[in-house]
């Protein structure tokens, strides 16, 4: 009998490195992925194919256009049923909570007014790759439920993105002063406003409307990459790794975010199973390619931006599989 006993625990240990290693693999497949795009963008830029320059002009493309189909795009794809629409509120509650955290968890720093890069550096703690990071590796781990689950953080992630981000972004900034207008009526709530009645209606949009929205939708991730690459062309990558703050922020965004959101989603009982794994998987995203899109829509730093970005999405490929892991335990 202590044979057997003994047996059981490291059974189950066996089990926890294997689904670990199957995480950590899965993440940094995601990782290599993304810089393979970033690296193209780089040499464009170097070989004068696609410059900073190019990207700067092509922002507003990818803020006004392709961000809202985005949005809409995954509302069109849902289908809805009593059981979706719940499970899709709790998914979003999930998705507020994690920024909320966030939100809370910078508070005590990045406060100095005199230095304008605070404003990417709290940015970038707060919001994460949902798009690109989440999304994809929802998909492997859980299939397609959690891509379910995950669609209700991006449309909470980017509410809170064009509302609380962009006044995080435009603190302090004497290019564009803060507009309460601005604040309500830009592309990412807009895009809600217009997915989500076709949602709620059960609406099946024909083909002719759904594709090109899809699209042009599809063109968010090697977009950003591409212009990713020419602003990190443009930064300086020798000093990617001596600025503090970025260690800061990549501490606060990947490791005390998702562990704060798996302790209070987990022990109040909000959610289980593939849920949690999946607003885990959300939380602990490294930090968004918009961190670099929005320093470039409100006069900050993109090489800060850039540098800030791919120094937390190195770090995510260590942090991921473990949130993941833990939460599966």
């Amino acid at each position: 009998m202590r044979s057997l006993r003994t047996a059981a625990p490291c059974r189950r240990v066996i089990l926890d490195t294997s689904l670990f290693t199957e995480n950590f693999l899965t993440a940094s497949k995601q990782v290599i992925i993304l810089y393979i795009i970033v690296a193209v963008g780089f040499v464009c830029d170097r070989l004068g194919v696609f410059t900073e320059k190019t990207a700067r002009a092509s922002n507003d493309l990818l803020f006004y256009v392709v961000t809202p189909c985005v949005i809409i795009d995954s509302f069109f794809s849902t289908k809805f049923t009593p059981e979706s629409a719940k499970s899709l509120l709790i998914a979003a509650l999930g998705g507020a909570i994690t920024h909320i955290v966030g939100i809370v968890l910078t508070v005590p720093f990045f406060r100095k007014k005199d230095d304008p890069d605070n404003a990417v550096f709290k940015f970038a703690s707060v919001y994460g790759n949902m798009g690109y990071m989440a999304l994809p590796l929802a998909q492997a781990v859980l299939g397609e439920e959690g891509v379910f689950f995950c669609s209700a953080g991006v449309i909470v992630f980017q509410l809170f993105c064009f509302t609380h981000g962009v006044r995080v972004m435009n603190a302090g900034c004497e290019k564009t002063k803060f507009d309460l207008k601005k604040f309500i009526v830009n592309p990412g709530v807009l895009g809600v406003a217009a997915g989500l009645p076709f949602f709620l209606l059960r609406v099946n949009m024909p083909e002719i409307i759904s594709k090109p929205v899809s699209f042009i939708g599809s063109m968010n991730t090697p977009l950003a990459m591409l212009m990713l690459g020419t602003y990190m062309a443009n930064a300086g990558l020798k000093t990617v790794f001596k600025n503090k703050k970025q260690y800061l922020a990549a501490f606060i965004k990947i490791i005390a975010v998702p562990a704060a959101v798996l302790c209070v989603v987990k022990f109040t009982g909000l959610m289980s199973g593939a849920l949690l794994t999946a607003c885990v998987i959300q939380a602990s995203a490294p930090s968004a390619n918009n961190t670099v899109m929005f320093a470039a829509k409100y006069g900050r730093d993109t090489g800060t931006a850039s540098k800030t970005v791919a120094f937390v999405s190195f770090a995510s490929v260590l942090t991921m599989p473990l949130m993941i892991a833990l939460s599966r335990m």
